[in-house]
C-alpha cells in the first residue's frame, strides 16, 4: 500500500472517535483526544509505522506472536506502546480495534461512554 492511501486509511479510523483530532508533535501526524496522543503515524525508524497505546500484556502478546509486523516503539514502548509496520500487508479491521482500545485507554470517560461497550 502506498505510504499516502495508509495515511488516509489512518485518518478515516482515528478521526471517526468522538473529540479526536489530527496533529502535528511526536508522530506525522498525531492522532489526539483533548490533546493527548491515542495513535501516531511514524516514519523516523525507517519504515512507516503507527504507534498506539496497549494495555498491560498486549504488547508482549502482540510482538511475540508476530513480530515481523508488531514491534516495541523506540522512546514509549516502556510505557506499554505498540508499533505495527503499515509497509506490509495490514490487516485494517485489527488496525481498527488496536486504534479503538487505545482511544478508549486516553479519552475521558464521558467520550468513551459515547462509544457503547466492545
Amino acid at each position: 500500500m502506498q505510504e499516502q492511501d495508509a495515511l488516509e486509511r489512518l485518518r478515516q479510523i482515528c478521526l471517526a472517535f468522538p473529540e479526536a483530532k489530527e496533529g502535528g508533535g511526536v508522530g506525522n501526524p498525531a492522532f489526539k483526544v483533548r490533546d493527548k496522543i491515542f495513535a501516531m503515524r511514524h516514519t523516523r525508524i525507517g519504515r512507516m509505522s503507527l504507534w498506539f497505546k496497549a494495555p498491560p500484556g498486549l504488547q508482549g502478546a502482540l510482538v511475540g506472536s508476530d513480530p515481523e509486523r508488531f514491534f516495541v516503539p523506540p522512546y514509549v514502548g516502556h510505557h506499554g506502546w505498540v508499533g505495527v509496520y503499515l509497509d506490509i500487508e495490514v490487516d485494517w479491521d485489527e488496525v481498527a480495534d488496536l486504534v479503538d482500545e487505545s482511544y478508549r485507554m486516553t479519552a475521558p470517560k464521558r467520550l468513551t461512554a459515547l462509544l457503547g461497550q466492545s
